[in-house]
């Protein structure tokens, strides 16, 4: 019995993080991935954003959202490099004496933040309603399905100015920045829902009618765990796209929003407050202010939209 052997566990699990990550490098989904230099300039950048919307306070020179920080004296001083440069601000300052840079990390932070969660709620939502619509059917499903139809005649931005409305004219006074932060979310997750709902729905349709879905059935498995367990990963490659592209859209959704004065306020700016903020003195010789937030902008949207692109030719089985 002393000359047993005993199989070391511990060594086999050490190799599963190792050949899971070799599986995931030999895949076909990283192997188009290495061949587009597009795809992989533009997943670089989207990081870059990432990692400047993070470590935000630790890059920018001043924290644009602390009045304490500002001064009226250092407002609508040229970028560094011209002839009216003035030393840290790299990219000038706005009329409240706001560093452009600064401003644009803690923006690019606000920006982000509302888009990805916006996602998530839409992505949520979408989910549930598509796996219930999907896989019950009947009263439910047309229930759910006309009124999505409803919403797909109207703009996304409309939805969302819509439901921003209302929250604002029932809360009043008592929306602060985060409150306002989290109405945007909402409006903007309510306005996309729609996208997840129609694609989940459809993959479940096909998906329940499958073997595994009667057996799952047969050995009595409750329909919430059918759905969440057995059906929502096979409908995760279409969810993924959309989700990519949509974020993009939640950003500009936002920025529109903040344009037109419906979104964050001027104390707590987003690009889209920057680039309106900046708009009023575009005119005035001070091109800085709405340029460089535009062109952040501009940037983040692009790169997101080329990654959302290729993931859906990447996860479409006709192009590989």
């Amino acid at each position: 019995m002393s000359d047993a052997v005993v199989p070391h566990r511990s060594d086999d699990q050490a190799h599963v993080p190792a050949g899971w990550f070799r599986r995931a490098l030999d895949s076909d989904i990283f192997y188009s991935f290495r061949r587009s230099r597009l795809t992989m300039v533009a997943a670089l950048i989207t990081l870059l954003f990432f990692l400047l919307a993070v470590f935000a306070s630790w890059l920018a020179v001043q924290n644009p959202f602390d009045p304490a920080q500002l001064q009226l004296m250092n407002s609508r001083i040229a970028p560094l490099w011209t002839a009216d440069g003035q030393s840290p601000f790299l990219l000038g300052t706005d009329e409240q004496g706001r560093d452009v840079l600064s401003a644009i990390l803690y923006g690019l932070r606000i920006s982000l933040a509302v888009g990805v969660a916006g996602v998530i709620f839409a992505g949520a939502l979408g989910i549930a309603l598509g796996l219930v619509a999907g896989y019950f059917g009947g009263a439910v499903d047309s229930v759910i399905m006309r009124i999505a139809d409803v919403q797909l005649t109207f703009p996304a931005i409309l939805i969302a100015l819509l439901v921003n409305g209302v929250a604002k004219s029932l809360l009043g006074n008592r929306l602060d920045e985060m409150s306002t932060l989290g109405v945007l979310i909402i409006a903007i997750g309510l306005s996309f829902w729609v996208q997840y709902a129609r694609t989940v729905r459809g993959s479940v349709m096909v998906e329940k009618n499958r073997d595994y879905v009667a057996a799952a059935q047969l050995i009595g498995l409750p329909a919430p765990t059918i759905m969440l367990r057995h059906v929502l990963p096979n409908t995760m490659g279409p969810i993924l796209v959309i989700a990519t592209i949509n974020l993009a859209l939640a950003i500009i959704t936002e920025a529109t929003l903040s344009f037109l004065g419906a979104g964050m306020p001027d104390t707590m700016p987003s690009l889209g407050t920057l680039i309106r903020i900046g708009n009023n003195y575009l005119f005035a010789g001070e091109w800085w202010i709405v340029a460089f937030p535009g062109i952040a902008l501009a940037g983040l949207i692009l790169s997101i939209n080329l990654v959302g692109d290729w993931l859906r030719d990447a996860l479409n089985p006709k192009l590989r």
